[in-house]
């Protein structure tokens, strides 16, 4: 299961349509580990030089429900378009550990990052069974 939901906000999407900051809020106590990440890669974009396009994570988790969290948080569309809504960003994702936050307008770092060649370059050995 990705999230742990309360049965009250289980109960509000039956009802309707549920907020960002109800299904943040689930997102950030559920996956505690993935939402840390992307603060901090957020924070980092934020205090740099208006020129950096974006800022990057490229250490591995630290276990395996760690590597876990983030991918749930990042492979759902749900999940990753609130998270960019709320820190303000655009979020890419490489290699099961690789998560980056770009500028709104950083479509050219973006598409590079993104792109099958940058794929291709972020493999290595180790990353064999991410």
């Amino acid at each position: 299961m990705s999230l742990t939901v309360s049965p009250e906000l289980v109960e509000r999407a039956r009802d309707g349509e549920v907020d960002d900051a109800a299904f943040l809020a689930c997102v950030r106590e559920s996956l505690p580990y993935a939402w840390g990440l992307v603060s901090e890669v957020v924070e980092r974009l934020r205090g740099a030089d208006a020129s950096v396009q974006f800022a990057d994570n490229q250490v591995p988790p630290p276990d395996e429900a760690a590597r876990g969290q983030l991918l749930r948080a990042l492979a759902s569309d749900a999940m990753r378009g609130a998270m960019e809504r709320h820190f303000g960003v655009r979020l890419a994702f490489q290699n099961c550990h690789r998560v980056a936050a770009f500028r709104l307008d950083a479509h050219e770092a973006l598409a590079r990052f993104t792109s099958p060649r940058a794929q291709l370059l972020n493999q290595s050995p180790e990353l064999v069974d991410c």
